[in-house]
C-alpha cells in the first residue's frame, strides 16, 4: 500500500474533525445547521439497509432533544450550494422523520476515494452492518487504498482473521447473499454453503430444520461427499486412540491419527479460520 493511502485508510473521523464528539464547537471550521433539501446521501455509502425500528427510535430522540452529534458532508460534486454526506446518514434520515428543517453538519473538502474511505471505516467502526454490507465495505477497502486484509482489520478494530471470514461470503451465489442480507442466514450458517454443489437446497434445509451452525457443516460436509463403498477400517491400537484423546483435549479440534508401521499422518479437523489461527499460534508459540 502507497503511504498516502495508508494515512487515509488509518487515521478515521476524530483524527479528520480534529475535535471532540462531546460537543459542537462554533467558529471557522465548526458545525453549522444546513437545511436538509441541500443534503444528499452519499450513492456510495455501504449501507444500504437502515432498520424501521431503529431508525423511529432514533427520530423520537431527535424530536425530543435535537441531532445532537453533527453530521459530516463535503461540498456536493458538480452541484454548487449543495452537500453530500460522508458521515451521519442515519441522523439525516431521522431528522427528516422528525420534522427538522435543518442539522448540524461539518463541512470538509474530501476526494471520491477519501469519502469512501471515511464512510466504510465510519460505518465499520460505529453500526451494525449486516454480514453481506460488512462483506462488501471490507472489499472496497481493499480496492480503494491497495492494502490488505491485516491493514483494513487495523484501520477497523477487527481480527484479521474475521476480515478474511467475511470477504468469503461475496463467493456466495446472490440468493444466499440475500438471506444474509435478510437476517434469514446467519454469516456462519452462510460460510458452510461455500463452494457447495447446491448452495440454495443447502439453505432450505438450514432453514426448514432450523439447523445450528455445526449441524450445517455436517450437512454441507455429507453432501460433498461422494457415495463410496465402505472399506473395511483398520482397527487403532489403544495407544493411538488415547494419544488422539489427549491431543483433541490440548487443541479443542478433532485430531486423528492415520499408523500403519510407524509411519502415517496427523489430521486436525477446524470448522473455521479463527480456530486455524489458534492451532498457528500454539504451534509457533
Amino acid at each position: 500500500m502507497a503511504a498516502e493511502g495508508r494515512r487515509g485508510l488509518g487515521r478515521g473521523l476524530s483524527a479528520l474533525l480534529g475535535e471532540s464528539e462531546a460537543g459542537v464547537q462554533p467558529g471557522p471550521g465548526g458545525a453549522r445547521e444546513i437545511p436538509i433539501e441541500l443534503i444528499a446521501r452519499n450513492p456510495d455509502q455501504p449501507r444500504t439497509e437502515f432498520g424501521e425500528a431503529e431508525l423511529e427510535e432514533l427520530a423520537q430522540s431527535v424530536r425530543l432533544r435535537g441531532v445532537l452529534q453533527p453530521i459530516l458532508v463535503r461540498p456536493a460534486p458538480g452541484r454548487a450550494g449543495e452537500y453530500q454526506i460522508v458521515a451521519g446518514e442515519r441522523r439525516w434520515r431521522a431528522a427528516q422523520r422528525a420534522g427538522l428543517n435543518a442539522v448540524p453538519a461539518l463541512v470538509r473538502e474530501l476526494g471520491d476515494q477519501e469519502t469512501l474511505e471515511l464512510a466504510l471505516i465510519e460505518n465499520l467502526q460505529r453500526e451494525n452492518l449486516n454480514a453481506m454490507e460488512e462483506a462488501h465495505a471490507f472489499s472496497s477497502l481493499i480496492g480503494l487504498s491497495g492494502g490488505s486484509q491485516e491493514d483494513v482489520a487495523q484501520a477497523v478494530g477487527k481480527s484479521r482473521s474475521h476480515v478474511a471470514n467475511t470477504l468469503r461470503l461475496l463467493q456466495l451465489p446472490a440468493t444466499i447473499q440475500g438471506l444474509v442480507r435478510q437476517g434469514r442466514l446467519s454469516a456462519g450458517h452462510a460460510r458452510t454453503l461455500i463452494g457447495a454443489d447446491d448452495p440454495d437446497a443447502l439453505a432450505r434445509e438450514i432453514l426448514d430444520g432450523g439447523l445450528s451452525v455445526r449441524d450445517a457443516e455436517a450437512l454441507a460436509r455429507k453432501a460433498a461427499t461422494p457415495a463410496t463403498p465402505a472399506k473395511p477400517l483398520a482397527r487403532k491400537s489403544n495407544d493411538t486412540l488415547a494419544l488422539e484423546r489427549d491431543l483433541s483435549e490440548r487443541l479443542g479440534l478433532e485430531v486423528q491419527i492415520q499408523d500403519k508401521d510407524g509411519r502415517g499422518e496427523l489430521r486436525i479437523r477446524y470448522a473455521d479460520l479463527e480456530q486455524l489461527d489458534e492451532v498457528c499460534r500454539r504451534l509457533t508459540r
